[in-house]
């Protein structure tokens, strides 16, 4: 329906050797400042969702700005996956590894229902820890990951194939190789 999205990747910047040399930073910000490229990114990622989920989750912070887009568009509700120690009130947390060292997400506990229906939407996958922890937070509250999706997959990176390995469906937009 949509063709090949380079409508917008062509919205995407590249920000070369950051955060360190020989990194290609690949930058949404560019993409949400164009009100019509934004729009088509959320109605594009809406449209492969077969079922409506009863919430769509984000990860802090530039997936906040994809996932709340989305849960508008849907019409369900919006669960907030963010890093430890934000949250007030009581939390369930989830390390993941980090290309130097590691980070922790969290939830409140109380964030969604057992047997609530979940999808997970992030800007960009790249190796899919932070991925992969939050959809250990969604089990843990005995809630049913549904699926992802993201704008950008850096699929020589791995990670949509790790969350593919979750036996879900992993939607993305657009690829960049080689990063």
């Amino acid at each position: 329906m949509f063709g090949d999205n380079d409508d917008l990747k062509a919205l995407v910047r590249t920000i070369p050797d950051f955060p360190k040399p020989g990194i290609h930073f690949r930058d949404i910000t560019t993409l949400l400042l164009d009100g019509r490229g934004f729009s088509a990114a959320i109605e594009r990622l809406a449209f492969k969702i077969e079922e409506i989920p009863d919430l769509v989750a984000g990860i802090e912070a530039r997936g906040f700005v994809v996932a709340a887009a989305l849960a508008q568009r849907l019409g369900c509700g919006l669960l907030l996956i963010r890093k430890d120690g934000k949250l007030p009130g009581e939390t369930i947390a989830e390390d993941y590894a980090l290309e130097y060292g590691s980070d922790r997400l969290a939830m409140h506990v109380d964030a969604c229902a057992p047997g609530a229906r979940v999808w997970l939407a992030d800007d960009l996958v790249a190796t899919g820890g932070s991925a992969l922890a939050a959809l250990r937070l969604i089990r843990r509250a005995r809630a049913e990951p549904a699926g992802l999706s993201f704008i950008i997959d850096l699929p020589d990176l791995g990670g949509s194939a790790r969350l593919r390995q979750e036996g879900l469906p992993v939607h993305h937009l657009i690829e960049f190789e080689g990063d």
